[in-house]
């Protein structure tokens, strides 16, 4: 494979040829559809499909054209299971892809996105992203969904190896999204003999980072998109993420937070925080007053105890430490016109326990670290001898942080088109997501306000949720975005009062959905479990 630096020259033709031949290709979605009638499949027509190869010329980026390697009827289901290959240019892995076709089709398609580093099939059959439990998945109500492998396959985790080659760097980036959308639709088009009516993608962290991608890169595929905790802007978010590494690491790793002193700094905020939106809780949705009201300085250990020994106090470094990860931090590299890495939500809630932890040990980081040690060591310095995750410097490799940048990060690529094309989008976050700041998203959105100023409502609206995590949480929200998303496309309906259930074991309790930057507080009457109870409030 090639170096990294020895790759750049090369990445940056594929992007330019890439433009070209999208620019150039008619899209797997350009006929205009039919909206009468219900097609339908058979399992006959379903086995026919083993022997489709699909031409490159259907696929508007660069490939070899697409294969499909089965052809599967599920008679439970009632829909013909598809999978096939996209052959890649020069590549060591072809790209992976999943569509399902249901017996009676809506003339809808959904279009679920990955998550981390992808790499593993996506097959679309069952919830979207923050879907509620129990609800009729989207192929059983009678859309087609697809799903792809992100452009690679890889190992569990955060295996970056595939950042090494050009191809599928650029497929994780951008290029899977489109490449499966219309390898998908060229299966469609041989299976009913018509294009579907609407087109959505919904996607969660990468995938919602993939929703955003469709929405601004390709913005005549799809008509509606859901980015849940969207991880938009990845270069920032992996490489920024020294910010964490260097915390942890003040005076030789005597910042590192263990997950007692965490639990200590969390416990103190809830105590300060969480009746200020009108009732306890375990949940702060007065994130701003919330901000005022904590000081960390107040678990400084007393005079006479060792915080060497103890955890429910820290030590000056550790403070330190805590304070530099939640204030925004700028890495002094412009990505995609932006050199902010937004603030931890550490002291607003973000529990930072488990897989999001801090790790063992200031030598044994957590996630923040995984994620900038894989697209440093590959992504940007390629893999070099000797290479040193706690001692790189991302300002040594700048230019290539930048070309990074122009191939995972959405950030400066405008939504104009999408918005003038009638394209929706909904997009959530939660306030104590300890992988994705919710603070990252809320730069992306004041960006859009800057953008588009008062029209932004018209097309897109972004809603924080309390207690939310990354997929997890005190408050693991569930809605039913893909009924919301389908009435503001179709029916010019925007999204009204949007209720979230909190998905936790036996929890039972429901909370308004707020437009940012309003957040739920209680009114004082009716119980604190039911969503009725609470008023969307700003200040």
């Amino acid at each position: 494979m090639k170096s990294g630096f020895a790759r750049v020259a090369a990445v940056s033709i594929g992007i330019a040829a890439a433009l070209v031949v999208a620019a150039g290709a008619v899209p797997a979605s350009a006929a205009p559809p039919s909206k009468g009638g219900t097609p339908t499949l058979t399992q006959a027509q379903c086995a026919s499909l083993a022997d489709l190869s699909i031409p490159a010329k259907d696929i508007g980026l660069p490939t070899q054209g697409a294969d499909i390697d089965t052809a599967v009827w599920d008679g439970a289901g009632g829909y013909c299971a598809v999978t096939g290959w996209i052959r890649a240019l020069s590549a060591p892995q072809d790209m992976q892809f999943r569509v399902n076709l249901p017996a009676a089709w809506n003339k809808r398609t959904l279009q679920f996105g990955g998550g981390g580093f992808d790499g593993s099939l996506v097959t679309a059959t069952g919830l979207y992203t923050a879907q509620p439990a129990g609800s009729p998945t989207a192929l059983s109500q009678g859309w087609v969904t697809l799903g792809s492998d992100g452009g690679h396959q890889g190992a569990a985790g955060f295996d970056g190896r595939f950042q090494l080659d050009e191809e599928l760097f650029l497929n994780y980036g951008q290029w899977s999204v489109k490449k499966a959308h219309d390898a998908a639709y060229a299966v469609i088009d041989a299976a009913y003999g018509t294009d579907p009516a609407w087109s959505y993608f919904i996607g969660g962290s990468q995938g919602g980072h993939e929703a955003l991608d469709a929405a601004a890169r390709y913005p005549k595929d799809y008509d509606g998109i859901i980015a849940n905790y969207p991880a938009y802007n990845v270069t920032m978010m992996h490489v920024g993420a020294v910010n964490f590494r260097d915390a942890l690491l003040l005076e030789g790793g005597a910042g590192h937070l263990n997950s007692a002193e965490t639990a200590t700094i969390t416990s103190a905020v809830y105590a300060t925080c969480d009746a200020l939106d009108g009732v306890t809780d375990g949940l702060i949705s007065n994130v701003k007053g919330c901000n005022a009201a904590f000081d960390v300085e107040t678990l400084a250990c007393p005079p006479g105890v060792d915080p060497a020994v103890v955890d429910t106090c820290l030590s000056p470094v550790e403070i330190e430490a805590a304070v530099k990860i939640t204030t925004d931090y700028d890495l002094g590299i412009d990505i995609e016109g932006n050199s902010i890495f937004a603030r931890s939500a550490l002291f607003e809630g973000a529990l930072y326990q488990g897989f999001a932890g801090f790790g063992i040990g200031p030598l044994s980081q957590g996630l923040q670290f995984q994620v900038f040690e894989a697209t440093m060591r590959y992504g940007v310095a390629g893999d070099p001898p000797g290479f040193d995750p706690y001692t790189v410097d991302p300002l040594d490799y700048a230019d290539r942080v930048q070309e990074v940048g122009e191939i995972m990060d959405v950030t400066d690529v405008s939504l104009n088109r999408f918005r003038a094309h009638g394209g929706k989008v909904i997009m959530t976050h939660g306030t104590i997501d300890d992988f994705i700041t919710p603070h990252n998203t809320e730069l992306y959105y004041a960006s859009l306000q800057d953008e588009f100023g008062k029209r932004l409502s018209s097309f897109l609206r972004f809603y924080e949720v309390p207690g939310w995590g990354h997929g997890q949480g005190r408050f693991v929200a569930q809605y039913d975005g893909l009924s919301a998303i389908v009435n503001w496309v179709e029916n010019g309906v925007a999204p009204s009062g949007l209720v979230a259930s909190d998905g936790n074991p036996g929890a039972n309790r429901t909370r308004p959905m707020c437009e940012y930057p309003s957040w739920p507080q209680y009114k004082g009457s009716g119980s604190v479990d039911q969503a009725s109870s609470y008023a969307c409030v700003t200040g």
